[in-house]
């Protein structure tokens, strides 16, 4: 296990600090190759309005980073032992969990992510990869994805209650798969709506969360 984190470690240290560089498609191709089977995960909060006052709200997701797929596993003002065990069963589920198929997961070294949480990867085939002390960079999708969704969505709006924060999480989660173009994919769409996109058709616009998140297509013939 140990000589395996340290293969890892260095192998993720190397390409974060030198992928931004290498520019060759067949450098690129080997790259999202090797992140085949590896998925990150890491919280941020969100300060929300509610009956008591403002409360800060902590969002766990996992992001796939061979296709750049993400999940919200939860949302909670307080995340506890139960709750983040009970989470780690949810993405290891044999039927539907977000994990299938993912064999490493990267993690920082937040004491939510508990002995207990790792044993349930383990047992499900995932193999928990604890990150160095002070080591964003080593965990940089996670990282670039936080900074995505904060500035185009969080840090734009003021969220009243639990319920208008859902929904916003959910909405940039449609935008982000279905709307987005993604530099680090060759500016593709992950999950796009077209097998082709017409190049004749009236453009449209598709609005989210009243216009703050647009999408222009054109309408097909």
């Amino acid at each position: 296990m140990r000589h395996l984190q340290r293969r890892d470690k260095a192998r993720y240290r190397f390409r974060y600090q030198s992928a931004s560089e290498l520019h060759s498609p067949n450098v690129q191709t080997c790259l999202l190759l090797e992140r085949i089977g590896v998925a990150a995960t890491d919280f941020f909060t969100v300060e929300v309005w509610t009956p008591v006052g403002l409360v800060r709200y902590h969002v766990l997701f996992v992001m796939r980073l061979m296709t750049r797929e993400v999940h919200f596993a939860g949302i909670v003002p307080e995340p506890g032992e139960t709750w983040m065990l009970q989470t780690a069963r949810n993405l290891t589920d044999a039927c539907d969990g977000f994990l299938r198929g993912v064999r490493c997961l990267i993690h920082d070294r937040s004491t939510l992510f508990t002995e207990q949480f790792r044993e349930i990867l383990k047992s499900a085939g995932v193999e928990p990869l604890r990150l160095p002390v002070r080591s964003p960079n080593l965990n940089a999708f996670a990282e670039r994805f936080v900074r995505t969704i904060k500035a185009s969505c969080l840090e734009r709006m003021i969220f009243f209650g639990e319920s208008a924060l859902r929904r916003a999480v959910s909405e940039f989660a449609l935008h982000y798969h279905t709307e987005r173009n993604h530099q680090g994919l060759g500016n593709k769409i992950i999950q796009p709506e077209f097998a082709e996109f017409p190049d004749g058709g009236t453009i449209r616009s598709r609005q989210r969360l009243g216009g703050l998140l647009r999408y222009y297509y054109r309408e097909a013939a």
